[in-house]
């Protein structure tokens, strides 16, 4: 039997983190509200069987964004929406930390899922792999590229801004 108030504690005190996670994978607060909404529902049907709840919702939240990615329709699309204005640093400009999630938005989704699971989780080679379901040697190529990647956008938005 399911433990109901193990569960709703787990929801409770870990729901913001993954929730800033399942952000920087989608990179859009309502998408990442549903993600995690699907894979906590996801959990819940497998909580009598996770041994890791945290790393399960993890992988839950990674596979789920992964299939959501690969899907042609990605979900309804409002007409006429405006843009989310930027928070401006005191130069008058993007900050830092803006212009590098930006970047990483511009990840492809395999990318984006190695670089938040590995620098903003915090996670080792070996974790990382596991989650994905791939090989570390995987997670280190897919890391290289896409550190690459964020260094030519680095280096284009520097060229840009002279």
């Amino acid at each position: 039997m399911v433990d109901r108030a193990l569960f709703q504690d787990f929801v409770v005190s870990r729901s913001d983190r993954l929730l800033r996670t399942a952000y920087l994978l989608t990179r859009d607060w309502a998408l990442a509200e549903d993600l995690l909404q699907e894979a906590l529902a996801k959990t819940w049907f497998a909580w009598a069987r996770v041994d890791d709840p945290e790393s399960y919702v993890r992988r839950v939240l990674v596979t789920t964004y992964t299939s959501w990615w690969r899907r042609k329709w990605r979900a309804e699309r409002p007409a006429g929406d405006l843009p989310d204005m930027p928070v401006l640093d005191a130069t008058g400009g993007l900050g830092e930390r803006d212009t590098l999630w930006e970047a990483v938005g511009r990840l492809p989704a395999k990318q984006r899922a190695v670089v938040v699971l590995r620098f903003y989780e915090d996670l080792p080679v070996t974790e990382v792999a596991r989650l994905l379901g791939c090989e570390p040697g995987t997670v280190k190529s897919q890391t290289a590229k896409a550190l690459a990647k964020l260094r030519v956008d680095d280096l284009i938005a520097k060229e840009l801004h002279r």
